[in-house]
């Protein structure tokens, strides 16, 4: 009499193979969309840095960062997924660039000034004074 010889998987065998892939994934899904948020800051602070150069180049010129009180004497840049604005004080000696996210980056905002002061004051993982942030209240490196 000759054994049967069984090929294949049992049900219990699949049933674990798909928890575990289910649990991987419920692991990694996070970190990935995370990932990519991150991903799109960079955008925000490379406008923020070119236009902060474009102003000191502006008030060289000129002696002053655009019209007092209102309007910033450069365009704003357009970086994806963020809105930039730009606002003086002070006779227009001084001035604010604001990024703030939209779309997919709505809650993030970042600011530099024309002393060069950096600023996160939006973040979905908390707001930091002193730098920019992918983190949030971590200073990057």
């Amino acid at each position: 009499m000759q054994g049967s010889n069984n090929r294949g998987f049992t049900l219990i065998e699949l049933m674990v193979t798909v928890a575990v892939a289910g649990v991987l994934a419920s692991v990694a899904l996070p970190s990935y969309n995370g990932y990519i948020q991150r991903s799109r800051v960079p955008a925000a602070m490379e406008g923020l840095s070119a236009y902060y150069t474009r102003m000191e180049q502006r008030y060289q010129d000129v002696g002053n960062y655009g019209t007092v009180g209102t309007t910033c004497g450069v365009g704003v840049p357009t970086p994806s997924n963020f809105t930039v604005s730009c606002a003086t004080a002070g006779s227009a000696q001084n001035y604010t660039a604001t990024a703030t996210g939209s779309g997919p980056m709505a809650g993030y905002t970042f600011t530099i000034t024309h002393a060069g002061a950096r600023a996160t004051p939006a973040h979905p993982k908390g707001s930091n004074s002193t730098c920019w942030s992918m983190k949030g209240t971590v200073c990057d490196s």
